[in-house]
Formats: C-alpha cells, sequence, structure tokens
C-alpha cells in the first residue's frame, strides 16, 4: 500500500438528501414530493415486482415524512459535522420546497429563506455547500400532471428553479450538481424521473425520450449557472458501477462493455456535449429515435466543469447471466462475484473497483472528478460509552479506511480528485429501502423502523475515527 499525500486543499466531507433526513414534508409552504408517497423507498416493494409501491396520499408509515428533522435541527448537526472538522457538505435542495408544484410561476419564500439559513450555519464554520438541485425530488404534482421527465414541460419548470436558485444563492454556493444519479432513471423511473408511467408500460422509446429531457435540462442548469455567477462550479452526478467479465470469455467481456456503456452514456454527453457513437447501435435495435428540439444540439454543448459520483459496488456481467447467481441488492442487476463481500443488504463490497473507476473516468475525460457518496450501510446496535451512549462501529472503519486507501492509490496514478464526502454522515433514511435500521451515519440518531424514538444525536466511533482522518488530511489512513 503506497502511503499517499491527499492534495492540500482536498475537500472532505459527507453527503445527505433533503428527503432523506431534512422531514418537516408540509411544513412552511412546501408541496408533495415523490417521496412523500414512496413509504417502502424508490425500488420494487418486493422481488418480482417492476414499481415500488405507491400510495395515493402521504401515509404515517412513510419515515421520510420526517426524516430525521434537519429541517428543526439544522445547528445542531451541522455543529457536528463541523466537529468533525468538514470542510464540505453535500445537501439536495428540495425542488418541492422552493415550488411547491413545480410549475408555479413564483417561488415560496419561506422555502428560501430555510436554505439561506443552513448556507449561513455552514459559513460560520467555513463549511462549503455543495448542492444537488435535484435528489429523487421531483414535485409529486409534475409526476402526476405531467408524468415527470417523460414530459418536454419539464425543462422549462426545471429552469425556472434553477433560475431561482442560482440567483437566491449566487454569493454562498459555489459547488452545484444538476441531477442526482442521473443514470438511475432507466432503472427507476418513478423515484429518480418522476416518471408516473407503470415500469411494465414503459416503452424504452418513452424512457431514453426522458433521458434526453433531462439531459438537455441539465446543460441549460450549466450555461444558466455560469452566466449568473462564472465562478460557479457545476458538475454532473452519476451512479458509478465497474462490470467485470464473469469469465475471459471475450463474449462476457464484451457484455461487461455493454453494461457500462449503459452509464458512460450520460458522462459522455455531461463532458463532450453530444450523443456517443456507441449508443447509436442500441437506439436502431431497440427502435429509439430521440427527438430534438431546434435548440437542443446547442444546449448540450454547455458542458461540466467536473464529474462527481456515487460509489457502493460493482457487479459482474455475462453473455449468459441466467446461468449464474444474480447479485442481491444490485441496483442495476448484475451477476455475484465470488470474489468480493457484502454488506447485510447484499451489496458487494470492492473497495479496488473505487480507484478503477477514478481511472477509467480521469483517462476518459481529463476532468477534475469528486466522490459525492460512498459508505456502508448497516445494522448499528446503541450501547454504553465511557461518554454515554455510542456505537461500536469498527466494520464501517474498516469499509471506509479500505476504500479511502484506494483514493489514495488512485491519486499517486495521477488522478485529479477534488474531495470525498461519505453517504449518510448522520443515519438518515434510506432511498431504496425507506429503512432507517440500514444506518450509514458516523452519528446514531435514535429512531427506529416503526417510527419510535427520540431522535437523539450519538456520536459513534466512527466519529472520532474520521475526525482523525480529516485532521490529518488522510495520513492516519496509513498508521
Amino acid at each position: 500500500m503506497t502511503k499517499t499525500v491527499f492534495p492540500e486543499n482536498f475537500l472532505w466531507g459527507g453527503a445527505t438528501a433533503a428527503n432523506q433526513f431534512e422531514g418537516a414534508y408540509n411544513v412552511d409552504g412546501k408541496g408533495l414530493s415523490v417521496q412523500d408517497v414512496t413509504p417502502q423507498g424508490g425500488m420494487p416493494a418486493k422481488i418480482g415486482d417492476l414499481d415500488p409501491l405507491i400510495t395515493d396520499e402521504p401515509t404515517p408509515d412513510n419515515l421520510k415524512l420526517e426524516g430525521i428533522d434537519f429541517y428543526h435541527r439544522y445547528k445542531e448537526d451541522i455543529a457536528l459535522f463541523a466537529e468533525m472538522g468538514f470542510k464540505v457538505f453535500r445537501l439536495s435542495i428540495a425542488w418541492s420546497r422552493i415550488f411547491p408544484n413545480g410549475d408555479e410561476k413564483e417561488p415560496n419564500e419561506a422555502g428560501l429563506e430555510f436554505y439561506d439559513k443552513v448556507f449561513d450555519e455552514l459559513a460560520k464554520y467555513n463549511i462549503e455547500p455543495l448542492v444537488t438541485l435535484s435528489h429523487y425530488e421531483t414535485p409529486l404534482h409534475l409526476a402526476r400532471q405531467y408524468n415527470g421527465w417523460a414530459s418536454r414541460e419539464l425543462i422549462s419548470f426545471y429552469e425556472r428553479y434553477v433560475r431561482t436558485v442560482f440567483n437566491r444563492y449566487k454569493n454562498k454556493v459555489k459547488y452545484w450538481l444538476t441531477f442526482n444519479e442521473i443514470n438511475s432513471v432507466l432503472h427507476g423511473p418513478f423515484m429518480s424521473g418522476g416518471i408516473a408511467t407503470p415500469f411494465a408500460e414503459l416503452s424504452k422509446q418513452d424512457l431514453y425520450q426522458a433521458v434526453h429531457h433531462e439531459l438537455v435540462a441539465s446543460a441549460l442548469a450549466t450555461k444558466v449557472g455560469h452566466e449568473i455567477n462564472p465562478d460557479f462550479k457545476i458538475g454532473c452526478m452519476v451512479l458509478a458501477m465497474p462490470a467485470y467479465g464473469y469469465t475471459a470469455n471475450p463474449l462476457d467481456q464484451l457484455a461487461a462493455r455493454e453494461f457500462e456503456n449503459q452509464n458512460y452514456l450520460f458522462s459522455d454527453i455531461h463532458v463532450r456535449g453530444k450523443y456517443p457513437n456507441y449508443i447509436q447501435r442500441y437506439f436502431a435495435e431497440n427502435d429509439i429515435s430521440i427527438e430534438f428540439a431546434p435548440e437542443d444540439e446547442a444546449i448540450l454543448k454547455n458542458t461540466v466543469d467536473f464529474i462527481s459520483f456515487s460509489y457502493y459496488m460493482s457487479v459482474a456481467q455475462a453473455h449468459n447471466p441466467e446461468d449464474y447467481e444474480i447479485g442481491q441488492g444490485n441496483i442495476m442487476g448484475g451477476i455475484k462475484n465470488p470474489y468480493l463481500e457484502s454488506s447485510e443488504w447484499g451489496w458487494q463490497i470492492d473497495p479496488v473497483g473505487l480507484r478503477l473507476v477514478l481511472n477509467d473516468f480521469y483517462d476518459r475525460y481529463q476532468l477534475p472528478l469528486f466522490i459525492v457518496e460512498n459508505g456502508l450501510g448497516a445494522k448499528d446496535v446503541l450501547v454504553d460509552g465511557p461518554d454515554g451512549p455510542t456505537v461500536e462501529d469498527d466494520y464501517r472503519i474498516d469499509y471506509l479506511k479500505k476504500h479511502l486507501q484506494q483514493v489514495g492509490e488512485a491519486l499517486t496514478d495521477g488522478v485529479e480528485l477534488w474531495g470525498y464526502t461519505t453517504w449518510g454522515p448522520i443515519d438518515l433514511v434510506s432511498a431504496s429501502t425507506a429503512q432507517l435500521s440500514k444506518r450509514y451515519g458516523f452519528i446514531y440518531v435514535d429512531r427506529n423502523d416503526d417510527g419510535s424514538g427520540s431522535l437523539a444525536r450519538y456520536k459513534k466511533k466512527s466519529f472520532d475515527w474520521y475526525k482523525e482522518v480529516i485532521a490529518t488530511n488522510g495520513e492516519s489512513l496509513y498508521q
């Protein structure tokens, strides 16, 4: 293991999403989002289903309605992040807090004021906000009235929203992400794109047309942001999932390449400003013909300043996947890799895969990178410690240490990396399962899957470990 010196200005921190931890779902004029009607999470309700459980109205069993109440406890939580030494904090703005239905002409001032207060609190501790404009939080009205991003009309609604927040926070926020895990719309169209059409009825033509609308909107946001403040750094955000050919059979290697191209499509367009050649064959073989508006080609040329991504797992691929065991918990499918361990939720743990992703993205694009999600969901047990309740989460420390050591290897390889934000530095509601028992944080929140709990915050063992990593700028990873 090579001891790596992390860059002097490296941005260490943590990442969250409004719908998973803010709560206050109907407070101060906020409208409903797609998250408020998916009480069991954004993935299929059970094996064999194609769609998540979607309710007509918010139901009491939906933990996201209250989350961990960051809305009322943001000062307490930001103080804890500052105590760990955070240089950056990734959060999202809830679109429906600013435009409750998504298609109004005027924004909700109370929603804007809330984020003013949050950004001011972060500034007090010299913590840079990294803001996701749309993180699985499409206003529910846009999903039900327009079928989400399947409708081109969402581009103008999104533009109005981003112009509003760019202008409002142009002196408070420097780093922006347009859409969270934008490629996930292929696998969770309701959660990711607000597309209300049942998955089984959604044609590939309609799905990829929705993708196009999001990509145009993302490029338009990049253009608008740079016009409002040329110092903005605006990035895309993709779900990174490297694929290994299951065997040395060239057909397995080809299957892995084709799988990865489905994800590269999104970053290629964000960085190069046009559709890549390789996707044309897929479109032709699946009767997909993307409808371009006259202005789309020019808009797409507004490319990003950096690439950010989430990384949790890798997958294996084969030309005959039906002959193998499918990896449980793999959001995008794939075969179980016999060389890797798995988390309690079946997510395969592959630290070296993170080094591969960093090198692949940097070799492909030569743009700065930012790891904006990485972490381990686990069932933590609160125990008595010398300073009060805590969690002895050595498994989380081990997971993060191994991944960060591979980040160090990638830096030594020559990759340019701006920062690293762990997913869920404080426990929050899972996006995929809507559980609180799937905990990621350095900070334990006393709330259970049945909704009970005091919401009290307790530092886990990993809290001090991450604090030391930041204080030593990564040197403690090698001690």
